[in-house]
């Protein structure tokens, strides 16, 4: 079954709100074997509306639509859409009760321009909202067109997809209802996207009808396979092997699955090993603790850490040698390999995790530009040490430099 998505709102086309619900609906509609063909993004005005529901009902003759149905003046996708079908708008007496009903359980008289969210198309099926004033509206035309029209609030959206939108899905596509749009991914760090390409080579031919993407990011490059329309235990298990063939083609990259942290993964690599961690940063200034502590229950492996932003507090807090940083500078191996070392003494753990680097956007020089990291991890008495160089602004560079310590740990620990 194919469709179009059209997500309604000035705000986030203007990027004041990040649309969300695009990514809700994508989920679910293919874990339901729905495809979307196309996803759009309009403002509130009525004129753009009414075109991107006519030529999304052109393509695919059914779209579902967020946002735009609430009681103010800027809320209009539901009158156009009654327009665009030649519907009338009618008043649904059972909806108005309900409208007034939630504001008297609020404590408060409903306001008269809620009374519009009790206006709805002729014919349309009512979809119930307990969690908002705005019911979801199912609308049919005489040529079996639908436009399924939901609040454009995430919480009351996904209720309703739930709820109500996914069973007429599965049930509208009667025997084909089987079939699924499945995902999964592969999750890579310390590789670049072409690198990452030549390791896997031909499997992503071999693993056909199966799809592969590479999904960049800060944090690494996501590989993810998705099946097209199958049955869901062909689906199940061609994914599967092809994870498999994938992760081991990504080699030592390869850290989880789906939505795998990698501090999460850290953490419990260490738990298993009973080890404790401690660490130091410098231009992260904090970013790797605070993946670390974002993990339930990272208390009983996480001591604790150290911003030694200023090299005195290296030398103070780490006990990093005066002569170290003068001879070699705060960017360097040995400065890190002393700060890794020192927070090992510190904290009186066995695993450390150390950092140092200019993340500008000044700072740089032709012997250490800007994005020069230099990393350290400790387990026991080894300690591993590795220069990068990374691309980005600021931000991107500290939050590279964060997941490379945690992978270079993760490594060090799991090796032989």
């Amino acid at each position: 079954m194919k469709l179009e998505v059209l997500t309604i709102g000035t705000e986030l086309l203007l990027g004041h709100t990040v649309d969300t619900n695009a990514a809700e609906l994508g989920r679910a509609l293919a874990a339901a074997g729905a495809e979307i063909v196309r996803r759009t993004t309009v403002p509130d005005r009525p004129d753009v509306i009414r075109a991107a529901v006519a030529e999304a009902l052109d393509r695919t003759g059914f779209v579902i639509t967020t946002g735009g149905l609430g009681p103010t003046r800027d809320d209009m996708t539901k009158t156009v859409v009654a327009e665009l079908l030649d519907k009338r708008l009618v008043l649904d007496e059972r909806l108005l009760a309900a409208v007034v009903e939630r504001f008297q359980r609020m404590g408060r008289p409903m306001p008269a321009i809620n009374r519009t969210q009790a206006q709805v198309p002729e014919g349309a099926v009512v979809l119930p909202n307990p969690r908002g004033t705005a019911p979801g509206l199912w609308v049919e035309d005489g040529r079996g067109r639908v436009v399924v029209l939901l609040p454009g609030v995430p919480r009351e959206m996904r209720g309703l997809l739930v709820e109500h939108v996914l069973p007429r899905l599965v049930e509208r596509q009667g025997p084909d209802a089987r079939r699924v749009v499945q995902s999964r991914t592969v999750r890579t760090t310390g590789v670049s996207e072409s690198a990452l390409a030549e390791r896997v080579g031909d499997i992503e031919a071999e693993i056909a009808p199966l799809t592969l993407a590479y999904l960049p990011s800060v944090e690494g490059v996501d590989l993810r396979v998705t099946a097209w329309a199958l049955e869901p235990a062909e689906a199940e298990q061609r994914i599967a092997a092809a994870v498999e063939r994938l992760r081991i083609a990504a080699d030592g990259h390869a850290y989880g699955t789906d939505n795998a942290d990698l501090a999460a993964v850290v953490l419990e690599t260490l738990r298993r090993g009973r080890h404790r961690l401690g660490v130091a940063e410098s231009c992260t200034g904090g970013m790797i603790a605070e993946r670390i502590t974002a993990i339930p229950g990272a208390s009983d492996t996480f001591i604790g850490g150290v911003v030694a932003y200023a090299d005195v507090i290296k030398t103070a807090a780490l006990k990093v040698p005066l002569e170290t940083l003068e001879a070699h500078g705060a960017v360097s191996e040995e400065t890190v390999r002393a700060m890794a070392d020192g927070a090992q003494r510190l904290f009186s753990v066995d695993c450390t995790i150390a950092v140092t680097g200019i993340a500008g956007p000044g700072g740089g020089t032709p012997e250490k530009p800007v994005g020069t990291v230099w990393l350290a991890a400790r387990v026991h008495t080894t300690t591993r040490a590795v220069k990068r160089v990374f691309p980005g602004d600021r931000d991107e560079i500290r939050r590279r430099a964060a997941q490379a310590g945690l992978d270079l740990l993760r490594r060090l620990v799991v090796e032989p």
